[in-house]
């Protein structure tokens, strides 16, 4: 018997699903949470496929009939209708994204769980500026490597050089992602690699690690015009290597002083997964000191502003205390990695891949993959308690040679016995 519109409207959910038949193949299918569903039933090359109408009551049992109708005209011609609908599909998508600048505004809803709120912004307002005033409603398909050429020599001749190679990457990922939708055939960035001036790479300044001692000592005896916890927040960097970023965001519940870890969250994570840094005992030790003193604040932070307590530290705190000791050409906050990362491969011999892992960088090799899988938190621990280790005993021999230079006795490198006043800080 054929379906009728109060029958379909009446038709109550089942513990399973379960059909309403109508006729030659169509049926409305009633499933457990009360949905329904037009479905038309055929064969096809002998086998038995199903196309799917349209969700009852939005398609009525009328429209239902009329689509199933259809497709059997599409049967008679030996076309597939599930096909065919694909392929209609695929050309509304095609044409919806047919402009430059709607494939790229796709492109970037793609990445946005991968971005940062921040960085997509960026990318926006870069778009926006550089590129779609001039090829944004251009059909994709149609630009050449000559337009997108034509595009990014305007960025370059304003001399914005540090822009060029970002925005011929956005861009060539755009041509990508219109290639995967079948939108264009070509990548016309990938032709403009070399076609452009490029800027000096500017690395962050860096001291050698002969340097440390007296960058030490010049931080102890600069102590009395910096902030107590400013200093520690400097060697804590020097500890630990982080990201300045990280540093300042750092909160005392991703602190576990039993294990030895701070146990950095994705997102104040450049990477935007989460990630370890193995505590030396020194950098324990470091961090104990500091509660003592911030422990009295309601703040969640282990370097709070110095004003707004509720609040992390500015974000040039270690970096203008870095220029009161007279560095300013010489050191940055973010140098304390380039600092670490060859100090500890020359001065401790440890596996590049360690060190790239602990940087939280992501290795270049496949040995590199599999240790970056396993987090190779072992061999981290041991590394990062083998270079406090390592700075405690450069800066105990500057000193002991400071000292016998002017006829003092030897200092006494401090025994652990030393930590027991804080070993009751939580």
């Amino acid at each position: 018997m054929s379906l009728t519109d109060i029958k379909c409207k009446g038709a109550k959910p089942k513990i399973k699903s379960y059909k309403l038949t109508d006729s030659a193949g169509l049926f409305l299918l009633i499933m457990p949470n009360g949905a329904k569903y037009w479905r038309f039933k055929y064969h096809f090359g002998k086998k038995e496929k199903l196309l799917a109408l349209g969700v009852y009551p939005d398609v009525s049992l009328a429209e239902a009939r009329d689509k199933a109708y259809q497709a059997k005209k599409q049967l008679k011609e030996h076309i597939d209708p599930s096909e065919a609908k694909k392929e209609l599909r695929r050309e509304a998508i095609k044409s919806a994204l047919n402009p430059f600048k709607d494939v790229a505004l796709a492109w970037m809803a793609t990445k946005r769980e991968e971005w940062t709120p921040k960085y997509y912004k960026t990318v926006e307002r870069r778009m926006d500026n550089d590129i779609f005033p001039y090829i944004g409603d251009r059909p994709i398909s149609k630009i050449e490597t000559v337009d997108l050429y034509l595009v990014i020599k305007k960025i370059e001749a304003r001399g914005a050089l540090h822009l060029i190679k970002k925005m011929r990457q956005y861009c060539g990922q755009v041509f990508t992602y219109a290639m995967l939708l079948g939108l264009c055939q070509q990548n016309p960035a990938l032709n403009l690699q070399r076609a452009f001036k490029t800027r000096k790479t500017k690395h962050h300044a860096a001291i050698e690690a002969s340097e440390i001692p007296q960058f030490l000592n010049d931080l102890t005896a600069n102590g009395n015009r910096l902030y107590p916890r400013t200093v520690r927040a400097v060697r804590l960097s020097l500890l630990t290597f982080v990201r300045p970023n990280e540093l300042r965001k750092a909160k005392w519940a991703d602190m576990d002083f039993e294990k030895m870890e701070w146990r950095l969250p994705a997102e104040v994570m450049k990477s935007r997964r989460d990630f370890i840094v193995p505590l030396s005992k020194q950098a324990v030790l470091l961090l104990k000191e500091q509660k003592l003193e911030t422990g009295r604040f309601a703040t969640e932070y282990v370097f709070p502003h110095q004003l707004r307590v509720k609040e992390p530290m500015s974000n040039g705190t270690v970096l203008h205390a870095i220029y009161r000791l007279n560095m300013k050409d010489k050191m940055t906050a973010h140098g304390f990695r380039a600092l670490a990362r060859t100090a500890i491969r020359e001065e401790l011999g440890f596996d590049a891949d360690v060190i790239e892992i602990q940087l939280a960088h992501k290795p270049t090799n496949s040995l590199g993959e599999a240790y970056d899988r396993a987090k190779f938190l072992i061999q981290r621990k041991d590394m990062m308690q083998k270079w406090a280790d390592y700075l405690d005993k450069i800066y105990l021999e500057y000193l002991n040679k400071k000292l016998l230079d002017n006829n003092l006795l030897e200092v006494v490198a401090p025994s652990s016995d030393d930590e027991t006043l804080l070993n009751n800080v939580g």
